[in-house]
């Protein structure tokens, strides 16, 4: 699963199936609840970190140490949300606590799913509270959920939160919620492959949510789901602009940017999956496909959506790639010398990179290469210039000395939403 912003709250029960077997883990959630009432007693920061550790993170589970490892929460993150968000904290607490009274739920659930895929594998289902910015992931065979975002509603308090990132995705959301979203995340246990593409990756996330519904038999309701259906002509034609594209941003964890209209690759790829089901006779194998398709084949991929028949029209994949690349922006020059040069003054002190558009100036991303920190020039950010399409770096050199950087398009990415054409562009010069 990716990182982002946005979010999949998921939550996954796992393959339990014989009573002596019970692989649902709720202890860290009321580890957790006895780690917050703990802190209230005290204002004491010191205290608070020491009382955060010994009754929650000392005590949790394997899943909540993977899940903090997975979203780098820590204990200070822990004592910061606590002091912070008191509304959020107070409404939220009696919908984790519910999670334990869905335990027969979740069986049935899984017992569903394992009659629809017999293959299906065990894993194991791990609720914690996590850190706010994330509502689950998956380990290996381990499904790592953060209730305190999972169980959320709609009559949670918000209030304190600067967006509505969680406003919106609690408006959709109930206690029922918890089958489907562990139905969704249990599939990703069983799927192969993680392609950094817009199309595999809607499939992929669209593929889980496709047969939890059939697993549950009862139509799921999703922000992106009831979005996309009302806006269904719109999304389609973008997204055939941008599926063959790696830039995540208008399509998928994204809830923090785009709110309302969050996660439309998961509408996307709900239908493409939906509509592969429905125009196949072996109704069996549809699923079997759908749970099994590799997403480490692009090939595979583009032949699953045509087979699925989403599109009606033929896709002409060149002709796509080559009117997206047409709006990426690119590196037009590096100032005050070359790419490349080899006499570099080591007096220098900044280093200008030019871009052919204008560029969101809120992120960037650069990082060092292969040969390690000792040849990283960058001290810091100075920002942007040039109508906001120059970056400006302060540069710390000494003589007679190699440096190279990579600058790559994971967050360079212009004001009308395109990544740089290059996914990555290796700096590297020499000083006198």
């Amino acid at each position: 699963m990716k990182q982002i912003c946005t979010i999949i709250f998921s939550i996954l029960f796992t393959s339990a199936f014989s009573q002596n077997s019970n692989k649902i883990f709720t202890s860290d959630i009321d580890n957790f609840w006895a780690a917050y009432d703990s802190i209230q007693n005290t204002n004491d920061y010191n205290q608070k970190l020491d009382l955060i550790n010994k009754l929650y993170i000392q005590r949790g589970t394997k899943g909540l140490h993977a899940f903090m490892k997975a979203r780098s929460y820590n204990d200070t993150l822990y004592v910061e949300l606590i002091k912070d968000y008191p509304k959020f904290w107070h409404s939220i607490r009696p919908n984790t606590l519910k999670v334990k009274n869905k335990t027969a739920e979740l069986n049935n659930a899984v017992e569903n799913l394992k009659k629809l895929y017999p293959e299906l594998k065990d894993a194991e289902m791990y609720f914690t509270i996590g850190g706010l910015r994330s509502g689950g992931t998956v380990t290996d065979n381990m499904v790592l959920v953060g209730a305190e975002i999972a169980t959320g509603n709609s009559y949670v308090d918000v209030s304190e939160f600067q967006n509505n990132w969680l406003k919106n995705v609690f408006a959709k959301q109930s206690l029922d919620n918890i089958v489907y979203l562990n139905i969704h995340e249990y599939i990703h246990t069983q799927q192969n492959g993680d392609r950094n593409r817009v199309l595999s990756q809607s499939i992929k996330e669209g593929a889980c949510d496709f047969i939890a519904e059939l697993a549950i038999k009862k139509p799921i309701e999703t922000q992106y789901l009831t979005y996309g259906r009302n806006h269904k002509n719109e999304i389609k034609g973008l997204f055939k602009k941008e599926m063959f594209s790696n830039n995540f941003t208008n399509w998928l964890y994204n809830g923090s940017q785009k709110e309302e209209s969050a996660d439309l690759g998961y509408y996307v790829g709900y239908e493409i999956c939906k509509s592969y089901y429905d125009n196949s006779e072996d109704k069996t194998k549809a699923i079997k496909d759908i749970i099994e398709l590799n997403y480490d084949d692009d090939k595979a991929v583009e032949e699953f959506l045509v087979k699925s028949k989403f599109f009606t029209e033929k896709i002409n994949k060149k002709k796509i790639i080559k009117e997206y690349s047409k709006n990426q922006p690119y590196i037009v020059k590096i100032e005050p010398f070359k790419n490349g040069t080899d006499n570099v003054d080591p007096n220098t002190k900044e280093l200008k990179i030019t871009f052919s558009k204008e560029m969101n100036t809120k992120n960037f991303s650069i990082s060092y290469s292969e040969k390690g920190k000792e040849y990283f020039p960058i001290t810091k950010v100075k920002g942007y210039e040039n109508n906001d399409k120059t970056l400006v770096l302060l540069i710390d050199l000494k003589p007679n000395k190699e440096y190279e950087f990579v600058i790559t398009n994971r967050s360079f990415m212009s004001k009308d939403g395109f990544l740089l054409v290059s996914e990555e562009y290796p700096v590297n010069f020499k000083t006198k």
